[in-house]
């Protein structure tokens, strides 16, 4: 099987490209260096150039605060770029696999939305992923859409690797203690992810490490675990003032993954302790 990531510079495509290396599967990695995913003949150059089996489509415009200000230039990416991309696979006949997000859902509630749950987006970014969706069934026969949330990994930017910083700088800092949901450890997804590119098996998904917690809660854990001293103060998501509107309930049932007989994933705590760990071993300091 031939495998062409989109977005391979990004926490999760560069984890795919690692996992698929290890699996000794035929792969290859873009990113926006190599195709503008918004320009469509220059997409279908790239794509029907390679001639995947299936594309793994993880390129997005993911600055959620940023897109409230930016809403044309997150259309392009995540809704014209999926467009292009899924026409290139339905071409070749090929599979595509979209990554998609818990921001779909409205965030109300305390229970884990199932995939076919009540869709309706809060903001810019959660509204242009679920046209994203649309696209891919629209367009796409053989297609995996796989949700996820908090996403961090050992590449690129995210919520720990923030954190941690900060713990070294301040003495204390606040973060939001009333939006739950489960983080998700990008070398634990792409194993997933792997397997499940290798199966028939297709539809909608929900995939993040096991549990669930607040963002504050997760912090606190990201100090423990790297002996940072930093103390972490709750806030309510209102006096955190962001840009664009959080869902408060980012729960995602994994009823879909275990009927189709997918494992589940390690519980976050355990993968964040991993995290870190490799942040370590790394750069030497967390």
């Amino acid at each position: 099987m031939r495998i062409l990531i989109t977005g391979a510079k990004g926490q999760l495509g560069y984890d795919m490209e690692k996992r698929l290396a290890l699996l000794c599967m035929d792969h290859k990695g873009i990113d926006i260096d190599d195709c503008d995913l918004a320009d469509q003949s220059q997409t279908l150059e790239v794509i029907l150039g390679y001639q995947p089996d299936c594309v793994v489509h993880c390129a997005a415009y993911t600055a959620v605060d940023k897109a409230e200000d930016e809403p044309d230039i997150c259309f392009a990416v995540n809704v014209e770029g999926t467009r292009n991309v899924a026409r290139a696979c339905e071409q070749l006949n090929a599979k595509m696999l979209y990554l998609s997000t818990d921001y779909v859902f409205p965030g109300d509630g305390d229970q884990p939305f199932e995939v076919g749950a009540l869709k309706r987006p809060l903001n810019v970014y959660g509204k242009t992923k679920l046209q994203g969706e649309r696209i891919v069934r629209e367009l796409v026969s053989k297609y995996f859409i796989v949700r996820t949330s908090w996403v961090f990994g050992v590449n690129g930017h995210n919520f720990v690797k923030t954190m941690l910083r900060l713990g070294k700088e301040r003495e204390q800092i606040t973060v939001v203690n009333d939006q739950v949901g489960s983080p998700t450890y990008t070398e634990d997804l792409a194993a997933l992810l792997c397997d499940m590119l290798q199966t028939g098996k297709y539809g909608i998904y929900h995939a993040t490490n096991e549990g669930f917690c607040s963002w504050f809660q997760f912090a606190q854990e990201s100090m423990r675990l790297a002996g940072l001293p930093c103390r972490v103060i709750p806030v309510t998501t209102e006096a955190y003032e962001a840009r664009a509107k959080r869902p408060l309930n980012s729960r995602l049932s994994k009823r879909s993954l275990t009927e189709a007989g997918f494992s589940l994933l390690p519980t976050w705590q355990s993968a964040l302790e991993r995290h870190i760990t490799a942040l370590i071993a790394k750069t030497g300091v967390p």
